[in-house]
C-alpha cells in the first residue's frame, strides 16, 4: 500500500528529521523489531518514524546509490513485519511500501506513534525472550528504563489532540477533493491509487480517521486540515489579520482567514506579502550600489506564523493575532511554550533544543508541504532574516502558560511618515483553495477543459469543475476565452492579471 508522503523526499531526510528515519542495509527481524517497537512508543511526541530496508547507512546518514533487496524478498519480509507486530504487546502493525530507487527496490516501513503505549516486544526472536519496551533516544533505539520508562509509561493516558478521534464528527466532513489535492501535491503515489480504493480505506491509510467500518470516525487533524469548515468542529479556529493605520488603535482594517489551516496560513501569507511587505533602496554617496532592504522580511514573518499555526492548541478556541502597526508586526498564538522551553530561552538563545511538539500529526502534514521544518529551526531562522535584512533582533514574550508574543519591529531606515504615505486600500486576497492553486500552476497559456483535466492528472469531470474549475472562474482567478458562449466546444481557459500575480 502506497504511503502519504514523498519517499524521494523522506529518504534525503527532507520532510523528516534524521532522528526520525532509521536505514538498514538488509533485512534483520531481531533489530526491526525494536526499532518498530521504539516508534511506536514515540516518547517525545514526534510522530513515530520510518524504518528503510536496502539502505546502508553511516553514523545514521543513508548511504546512496541504494543497496536495494531482491524482488523476491519484498513480500516474504512484509509478511514477516506482520508477524512481528503479532509479537508485540498489544498488537502493532506498521504500514509498508515497496520503492523503486535508484534502479533498485528498497521497503519502507512507516511506524506511526500508536494509541495503546507502552509498548513491549521480545529481546529476541527465540522461545521465553524476555520482553521490554524500546524508545528512541537521538537516532538509536534503546531499552526504556529508569526515567525514560516512567515518562512512557505517563503518555500511556495522553494522546496529542490532533491525533485523537473525534465523536462529534463523521468521516463525511472530510473532503475527498483537499485530501487528493494534498496527495498530488506532495508526489505521493497514494493519489494515483485513491482513485481505486473506497473513501474509508483512503483516510484509513493517512491515518485522518479511526474505527471499525460501522462507526469509523475522523481524527481532529483530518478535520483540521481535510475538512472545509474546520470552525464548525473548533471554536475561532482562523488566522485574524488586523492593519492598523495609526498608533491609536481607532483606524483599522479586520481580515479573517478560515478554512482548512493550511490553506489559513498558505492566504495570511499571501495577503501580507501582496499588501504589507515593502522594498526600500537607498543610494549612498560613498557606495557605487544602493542598499535594498524589506520593512520586514517575509521570512522572518513566513516563519513566525508558521510557527504559530503548528503549536498553537486547537482545544482553546483562540485565534491566532496577527496585528500590523506602524512600526511593527505582532503575532499571538495561545498557549504557552511545551516545556522546558521558557521566557529566558527564547529571548536569550538563537537555537531551541527541545523535541517535544505539541501537534506532531499538523507538524507532518506542514513539512510534507514545505510550510515548516519543525527541527527547532524556526527560531533561528526568524532570528537570521532580520538580522540579514538589517532588522532589529525579534522579541519573544510569553508568561509560558497562556500565551506566545512575538514581535517584529520595523526596518530602523523606514520612518513613520514613509509608511503612513504608502498606505493603500488592500486589495484582498481572495481564499485560494489547494486544488485553486494547483490548477493556476499548471496555466500556462490557454488551454480547453480536457488539456487541464490531463494536466492535473484527473479523469473525474465533476471533481474538476466543481472544486478547480468553477471556484478559480467565481474568484476571478482565471477566465474564458469565449465568455458569451460558456458551452463552447472552442471554450479555453487562461488566467487573469489577478490569478497570475497568486501564481
Amino acid at each position: 500500500m502506497a504511503l502519504p508522503i514523498n519517499i524521494e523526499e523522506l529518504v534525503h531526510g527532507k520532510t523528516i528529521e534524521w532522528e526520525r528515519l532509521e536505514f538498514k542495509k538488509g533485512w534483520n527481524p531481531e533489530v526491526v523489531i525494536r526499532s518498530m517497537c521504539a516508534f511506536a512508543n514515540d516518547l517525545h511526541n514526534w510522530g513515530g518514524g520510518y524504518i528503510v530496508i536496502g539502505v546502508e547507512e553511516n553514523e545514521g546518514q543513508p548511504i546512496f546509490p541504494a543497496k536495494g533487496l531482491n524482488q523476491n524478498k519484498l513480500d516474504p519480509i512484509q509478511k514477516e513485519i506482520i508477524r512481528l507486530g503479532h509479537k508485540f504487546s498489544p498488537n502493532y502493525f506498521p504500514i509498508t511500501q515497496p520503492f523503486l530507487l535508484d534502479g533498485r527496490y528498497i521497503l519502507v516501513i512507516w511506524c506511526p506513534a500508536g494509541d495503546h503505549r507502552p509498548y513491549y516486544v521480545p529481546e529476541s526472536l527465540g522461545k521465553g525472550a524476555s520482553r521490554f519496551s524500546y524508545v528512541r533516544i537521538a537516532s538509536s533505539s534503546v531499552k526504556a528504563q529508569g526515567e525514560n520508562l516512567r515518562r512512557l509509561q505517563e503518555l500511556a493516558a495522553r494522546i496529542p489532540f490532533d491525533d485523537r478521534l473525534n465523536n462529534q464528527a463523521s468521516i463525511n466532513d472530510l473532503d475527498l477533493g483537499l485530501i487528493q489535492a494534498h496527495l498530488q501535491e506532495v508526489k505521493s503515489s497514494l493519489f494515483s491509487e485513491s482513485t481505486k480504493m473506497s473513501f474509508p480505506d483512503l483516510c484509513r491509510t493517512m491515518l485522518i480517521a479511526k474505527g471499525p467500518n460501522e462507526d469509523i470516525r475522523p481524527v481532529n487533524v483530518g478535520l483540521l486540515m481535510f475538512c472545509k469548515k474546520p470552525e464548525h468542529f473548533f471554536t475561532r479556529t482562523r488566522i485574524e489579520l488586523v492593519l492598523h493605520k495609526d498608533l491609536t488603535g481607532k483606524q483599522f482594517e479586520e481580515i479573517n482567514f478560515e478554512g482548512p489551516i493550511q490553506l489559513q496560513l498558505r492566504d495570511a501569507l499571501a495577503y501580507i506579502k501582496v499588501n504589507v511587505i515593502k522594498e526600500s533602496v537607498i543610494k549612498r554617496k560613498e557606495k557605487a550600489e544602493s542598499d535594498r532592504f524589506y520593512n520586514y522580511p517575509f521570512e522572518a514573518i513566513e516563519e513566525t506564523l508558521s510557527n504559530a499555526v503548528y503549536h498553537k492548541s486547537y482545544e482553546l478556541g483562540s485565534p491566532i493575532e496577527v496585528q500590523v502597526f506602524p512600526n511593527e508586526i505582532t503575532v499571538l498564538s495561545h498557549p504557552g511554550p511545551i516545556p522546558p522551553v521558557n521566557a529566558k530561552i527564547l529571548s536569550t538563545q538563537k537555537q531551541i533544543i527541545a523535541r517535544e511538539y505539541r501537534n506532531r500529526r499538523i507538524g507532518d502534514f506542514l513539512k510534507e508541504l514545505h510550510l515548516t521544518e519543525g527541527r527547532g529551526t524556526g527560531v533561528p531562522t526568524i532570528y537570521n532574516a532580520m538580522a540579514n535584512n538589517g532588522s532589529p533582533n525579534p522579541i519573544f514574550e510569553t508568561d509560558e502558560r497562556t500565551y506566545v508574543l512575538v514581535r517584529l519591529p520595523i526596518h530602523p531606515e523606514v520612518h513613520m511618515e514613509d509608511w503612513e504615505s504608502e498606505q493603500v486600500t488592500p486589495q484582498v486576497t481572495p481564499q485560494v483553495t489547494p486544488q485553486v492553486k494547483s490548477l493556476l500552476k499548471v496555466i500556462t497559456g490557454e488551454h480547453n477543459r480536457l488539456e487541464l483535466q490531463e494536466l492535473l492528472s484527473l479523469s473525474d469531470r465533476k471533481n474538476f469543475r466543481e472544486n478547480y474549475l468553477q471556484p478559480a472562474l467565481e474568484t476571478e482567478l482565471i477566465e474564458m476565452t469565449i465568455p458569451d458562449k460558456p458551452k463552447s466546444s472552442k471554450q479555453k481557459y487562461r488566467l487573469t492579471k489577478r490569478g497570475g500575480e497568486i501564481k
